[in-house]
């Protein structure tokens, strides 16, 4: 099956997590700089079927882009223009970042290494990834 790719976009960092072949679980892949994203996710692709892009979209509490959606907003352009052919859902990224500090200690990571905002960004996406995954499973 192809896989789904879960993006947390930063204007100086993007965090890329991956389904695994069933889109039972999100994995964190990479942390990549924005401005080589786009060559990462299409040397990704030329490896494994892509089936759709998850990115993670900055809203504020009562429900309205953010500030940083613009940046996020460009970047979709760019995805599309480069990805035609795959889909791409938005999904709230509101407290990913506070959910993957929580993951990260609840993982026994250590305080030194939850301060590389690296790792954060790629739990994040991995964060992004898997709400999307577990809201479109199949009912049983």
């Amino acid at each position: 099956m192809d896989r789904i790719i879960g993006i947390d976009y930063g204007r100086k960092r993007v965090g890329v997590a991956v389904s695994d072949p069933l889109r039972i679980f999100a994995s964190a892949l990479e942390t990549v700089p924005s401005a080589k994203i786009i060559d990462y996710l299409k040397r990704y692709a030329e490896n494994e079927p892509v089936e759709r892009f998850v990115v993670g979209y900055p809203m504020n509490l009562d429900n309205t882009p953010s500030e940083a959606a613009r940046y996020v907003d460009q970047f979709l352009n760019l995805l599309r223009k480069h990805f035609p052919q795959v889909p791409v859902t938005l999904e709230d990224e509101r407290f990913t970042s506070v959910l993957a500090h929580r993951a990260m200690i609840d993982g026994g990571v250590k305080k030194m290494d939850r301060r590389d905002k690296s790792a954060v960004d790629k739990v994040s996406a991995a964060l992004i990834l898997q709400t999307y995954l577990d809201r479109d499973k199949p009912a049983t």
